[in-house]
């Protein structure tokens, strides 16, 4: 008999690309209530305007919203935008936030998804852009996608 897979969605920050340089990336736990692990495998997440906050030890995932889960009851469902603790290695904690202290940069999520049946979130380590870092970064695409265009028309 076959094995049923369920394929969890994955959900991205595109904007996290558009609006900073991603120096570093680093893959971390999430500590979620059994209801927004319900809501997270529906796909009803967004990390657009999330960040990670390093306080003491630990990392916490700020304004992430997941939505509250439909099919149980209020008394038993989540805040939407609550603090989530990230689990990550004390080390590398202590790693990421040396490299922000001090400096212009920041910690955002990129991506939110499932290993194993563990919910992870993927963290970056990112220096903002400026406005003419995005105009560079668009007019650099479009000409990638040109190119593209043009080689498939020869072929």
């Amino acid at each position: 008999m076959a094995k049923l897979e369920l394929k969890s969605p994955r959900i991205e920050n595109r904007k996290a690309y558009h609006d900073y340089f991603i120096e570093s990336k680093l893959e971390c736990g999430i500590a979620l209530l059994g209801s927004e692990v319900k809501s997270l495998r529906m796909g009803l997440a967004q990390i657009a305007e999330a960040f990670v906050e390093v306080r003491g030890r630990d990392l916490w995932l700020q304004n992430a919203h997941i939505e509250p889960y439909t099919q149980s009851a209020m008394v038993y469902n989540h805040a939407p935008r609550r603090p989530r603790k990230l689990l990550a290695h004390r080390r590398e904690i202590v790693k990421i936030r040396d490299e922000i202290e001090g400096t212009s940069m920041t910690i955002v999520p990129i991506a939110m998804y499932f290993v194993d049946g563990r919910a992870k979130v993927e963290i970056g380590v990112a220096k903002g852009k400026k406005s003419f870092d995005k105009r560079a970064t668009i007019k650099k695409k479009e000409a990638d996608r040109e190119l593209r265009r043009v080689m498939t028309k020869r072929q």
